[in-house]
C-alpha cells in the first residue's frame, strides 16, 4: 500500500476511534428529564433535563441528558423543576436541634421545597457560631443552614437584661463576640431591636457592632425596632435600619417587612419609597416577606411595655406584684392591645396549653377576666415556666393591599419566619405560589422562583446555590403545579404541604412523591471573610 494510502487509512481509523470515544456515555447519578425547568435566574421556563453527578449539577437544558448514562432517571413531565428554595428567615430549633434524626430532617421546610434556611434571626443567633455549626454537622440535618451571629446573645453575655448603655470596655467585648461569630462563618449580624434586651440599645451601639460584620464581608439583618406605632414608629424605624447600614458600611436586609397594626395600614407605599431612595443612592437594601396576614410573636412582646421587662423575668415579676407599677403596665398593655386590633385579633397558638387555638377574647370570657388580665395570667405562666412556650400568638394585623404592594418589589424575597404554632412554619412557600401566583397573579411563576432562590442566595452571600447551573450544588425541587399547596392553617398549623415530587439536597434525594427519605444531607454553609480580617 502506498504511503499516502496508508496515512489516509490511519486517519480514518483514528477518526472513528475519536468519534466512538466522544459518543461514549458519561456517568451520572441522576437525570431529571422532561420537566419545565426554571433555573432561578428569573428567565421563563423551558422543557429539558437536569443532570446530577455527586453533589453537583453537571448539565441543564434541552437534550442535556443525552451524553449521560445516569444511575437513575426520573420523568418530570408536567412538573416544575427549580432550584431548592432558600428561606432567609426561620425559627427552626425545635427541629434542627432535636435528638431524633427523623425530626432533624426538618420536614416543615422540606415539604415546602426548601433546601436551605438561614437561622439565628431577630438577633437570636448564637454568639458561638463555630460550636453550633460543629454540632449540626456531627448530628446531621435535612436542610442546609446559614447562620447569623445574633445581637441578643451578644448583649446578654455582656450586659444581661439591663436597660443601659455599655461602657467602652463592654462595647469592646461585644464587638469581639460579633467578630468571632463572623470569623466562625456567620453570614452577618442579626438584630431584633423590637425585643428586650436588644430594644435597650442605641443606634450608635448597633452601628459599632455592625461594623464588625462589615469588615468581614457580612450583611446586617434586622427585625427593625418598630413595625407599627409602639416606639419610634414604622417609618422612623425603617430610616434607622437604613442609616445603620450606611454608617456601618454593609448591606441592609429588613426581615419580614410589613405595616403591622391598624395605625400604620396603608404605609407600604411610603416604605417602598424609603427603600427605593436608598437603593438609588447606591445602598444595598433588600427585604423578605411571608404571605400571611397574621404575624407571630409572643404575647409578652406584643403587649408588655419594654420598660416592664428591664432586668428579665425576676424584675418583671416584682413589678407585677407592686400595685402602682402593675397598673402602669396594664394601662400600657391596653394601648398595645388596641394597636394589635383587640383581643379578638390575637389567636393563642402555643402547643399543648389550655388556651391553644382560642383567641385572647375567648379566654378572657372563659376566665371572666378583662382581656389585659387574661394576658397577664398567660404571661405569668411563662414567668413560672420559662422552659415552655406558653405565650405565642398569631396577631391578625396586616392589610392585604400592603402585602401585595411589598410583594411586587424586585428587592423582596420569600420567607416563612416559621415559628412553632404558626402555619407559616409549614406552608409559606406553597401558599405564596397558590394564592399570589396562581390565583391572584401578583407574581409570575419565574418571579416567584427567582425571589425564592437565586436572589435570596445573592442577598445571603451563599455561593453556587440558588440556580440550576453546571457546577452549582445540586439542591433541586420538582413540584406538581396542580398539587403544590398548603394544608396548614391557624387551627391546624402543623399540616404538611403537598405536591413535592422530588427534593434533592446536595445531590441526595430527601423527598420522593411526597414521602421523606431518611437522608440528612444538609450542610452548614459558612461565610468566608476576606483575607486578613480574621486571626
Amino acid at each position: 500500500m502506498p504511503p499516502i494510502v496508508r496515512l489516509a487509512a490511519a486517519l480514518v481509523v483514528l477518526s472513528s476511534c475519536a468519534g466512538a470515544q466522544a459518543s461514549a456515555p458519561q456517568a451520572a447519578d441522576l437525570l431529571i428529564t422532561g420537566g419545565e425547568i426554571h433555573d432561578g435566574s428569573g428567565a421563563p421556563g423551558m422543557v429539558g433535563d437536569v443532570v446530577i453527578a455527586g453533589d453537583r449539577v453537571v448539565a441543564v437544558g434541552s437534550g442535556a441528558g443525552r451524553p449521560y448514562a445516569p444511575a437513575r432517571t426520573i420523568d418530570a413531565t408536567g412538573r416544575i423543576v427549580a432550584p431548592g428554595f432558600i428561606d432567609p428567615h426561620t425559627h427552626p430549633y425545635t427541629y434542627i436541634r432535636s435528638d431524633d434524626p427523623r425530626v432533624r430532617r426538618n420536614a416543615p421546610w422540606q415539604y415546602q421545597g426548601v433546601t436551605t434556611i438561614a437561622h439565628g434571626v431577630d438577633g437570636g443567633g448564637s454568639a458561638d457560631v463555630g460550636r453550633d455549626g460543629e454540632a449540626f454537622t456531627r448530628a446531621g440535618v435535612g436542610t442546609n443552614l446559614v447562620p447569623y451571629v445574633g445581637f441578643g446573645p451578644v448583649r446578654r453575655a455582656v450586659l444581661g437584661d439591663a436597660a443601659r448603655a455599655p461602657t467602652p470596655a463592654e462595647l469592646r467585648r461585644m464587638r469581639a463576640l460579633v467578630a468571632q461569630g463572623m470569623c466562625e462563618g456567620a453570614a452577618g449580624f442579626s438584630t431584633g431591636l423590637f425585643y428586650a434586651p436588644q430594644s435597650f440599645s442605641s443606634r450608635a451601639e448597633v452601628v459599632a457592632l455592625a461594623r464588625e460584620a462589615a469588615i468581614r464581608g457580612g450583611i446586617y439583618d434586622t427585625h427593625q425596632r418598630d413595625e407599627s406605632s409602639y416606639d419610634i414608629g414604622l417609618l422612623a424605624s425603617t430610616r434607622e435600619a437604613l442609616s445603620i447600614g450606611r454608617e456601618a458600611g454593609l448591606p441592609v436586609h429588613i426581615a419580614h417587612l410589613k405595616a403591622l397594626g391598624k395605625d400604620v395600614h396603608g404605609m407600604a407605599p411610603a416604605l417602598v419609597r424609603l427603600v427605593e431612595r436608598a437603593r438609588a443612592r447606591g445602598q444595598r437594601v433588600s427585604a423578605d416577606q411571608y404571605p400571611w396576614l397574621a404575624s407571630g410573636t409572643s404575647i409578652t412582646a406584643a403587649l408588655l411595655p419594654r420598660w416592664a421587662v428591664d432586668g428579665g423575668n425576676d424584675a418583671l415579676r416584682e413589678r407585677l406584684q407592686d400595685p402602682p407599677r402593675r397598673e402602669r403596665i396594664r394601662a400600657a398593655m391596653r394601648g398595645n392591645l388596641q394597636r394589635r386590633g383587640g383581643a379578638d385579633a390575637l389567636l393563642l397558638i402555643s402547643a399543648d396549653q389550655p388556651w391553644t387555638g382560642r383567641t385572647l377574647a375567648a379566654m378572657a370570657a372563659a376566665w371572666k377576666l378583662d382581656p389585659v388580665d387574661a394576658a397577664l395570667r398567660i404571661i405569668g405562666h411563662g414567668i413560672d415556666h420559662p422552659d415552655r412556650d406558653g405565650g405565642s400568638v398569631a396577631s391578625f394585623n396586616m392589610d392585604e393591599d400592603d402585602v401585595r404592594l411589598l410583594m411586587r418589589q424586585p428587592w423582596m424575597v420569600t420567607s416563612s419566619d416559621g415559628n412553632d404554632g404558626h402555619p407559616r412554619q409549614y406552608a409559606s412557600f406553597p401558599l405564596k405560589y397558590q394564592r399570589y401566583v396562581r390565583e391572584l397573579g401578583v407574581l409570575r411563576l419565574e418571579e416567584f422562583i427567582h425571589r425564592s432562590t437565586a436572589l435570596t442566595a445573592r442577598i445571603l452571600g451563599v455561593q453556587q446555590r440558588g440556580e440550576l447551573r453546571p457546577g452549582f450544588f445540586a439542591d433541586v425541587v420538582v413540584f406538581d403545579p396542580q398539587r403544590f399547596m398548603p394544608h396548614a392553617d391557624y387551627l391546624d398549623p402543623r399540616a404538611l404541604s403537598s405536591g413535592i415530587a422530588l427534593l434533592v439536597v446536595n445531590g441526595r434525594i430527601a423527598i420522593e412523591d411526597d414521602v421523606q427519605t431518611d437522608v440528612l444531607a444538609g450542610r452548614v454553609l459558612r461565610h468566608s471573610p476576606p483575607a486578613g480580617t480574621c486571626p
